[in-house]
């Protein structure tokens, strides 16, 4: 019984370190041929559909070109905010195109590559809100963001009740409804939604002072090359100015560099 038990143990042990090597995320991709990437699809500019329907913005740009670089292709699956990293942390997806800003509570899950870009954070309300002029003056109040985003936590800390909603248009919908006082995005994103709205009775209350580095999210498991051949085609695409022409093309300014 005591030979079966420990032949079974070492069986185990073979298959815990073959399943180890077979792991090495760079490895698999190549294997594959692509990366994919998980991605809202209804973020713009970051991540959208054009009026032709075809998948655009600035995160699906770069992702591309980063593939590209790697002698891959770039695939893209549409998910709701709340469940990318989820499906990261099992395999699903090798990482995200989605404007994630690189925090420390993330840092401890994920791997993250070079940052490809810097964003700032915009304070939204309607253009009649007196009562909101800086991040201190939503303690109490209600904002509306996608639940688990870095906007969701801006909000918490400074005392808010969060709705969660998923898409961009509901949070501003519910901010014009007055159903929520306030939300928090990017502010490329805001700028971009009043390209399209320029009638929305909306007006930004404050900007974060700070820049929040953006950069792709690994599962650790393995991730130690393929970390490294991102980080070198993010690298190129900044030293070749395509970031920086991409960043243009779709935010009228270069925020790829700090």
């Amino acid at each position: 019984m005591k030979k079966l038990i420990a032949a079974l143990l070492v069986l185990c042990l073979a298959g815990i370190m073959t399943a180890a090597v077979a792991e090495d995320q760079l490895e698999t991709v190549q294997a594959r041929g692509k990366i994919i990437f998980a991605t809202e699809g209804n973020w713009a500019p970051w991540t959208f559909y054009d009026e032709e329907g075809n998948r655009a913005g600035f995160d699906i740009e770069v992702a591309q070109a980063v593939a590209a670089k790697m002698g891959l292709e770039a695939e893209f699956v549409d998910v709701e905010w709340s469940g990318i990293f989820a499906g990261i942390e099992v395999g699903r997806y090798d990482t995200a195109a989605n404007g994630v800003d690189v925090t420390e509570e993330r840092s401890q899950k994920y791997d993250f590559t070079t940052p490809y870009c810097f964003n700032r954070v915009a304070l939204v309300v309607r253009n009649d809100n007196e009562a909101i002029k800086s991040f201190e003056d939503l303690e109490g109040r209600v904002t509306a963001n996608s639940p688990g985003s870095t906007y969701m936590t801006i909000g918490e800390s400074y005392g808010a009740t969060v709705m969660e909603v998923e898409a961009l248009s509901e949070t501003m919908a519910l901010v014009i409804s007055g159903r929520a006082d306030a939300t928090i995005n990017a502010i490329d994103s805001f700028n971009d939604y009043m390209k399209e709205q320029p009638d929305a009775p909306l007006m930004i209350a404050a900007v974060s002072e700070d820049y929040t580095p953006v950069a792709f999210p690994l599962r650790k498991d393995g991730s130690e090359n393929l970390l490294a051949a991102i980080n070198q085609a993010i690298e190129d695409l900044r030293a070749d100015g395509t970031l920086a022409a991409i960043s243009v093309k779709y935010f009228g300014v270069d925020i790829t560099a700090e």
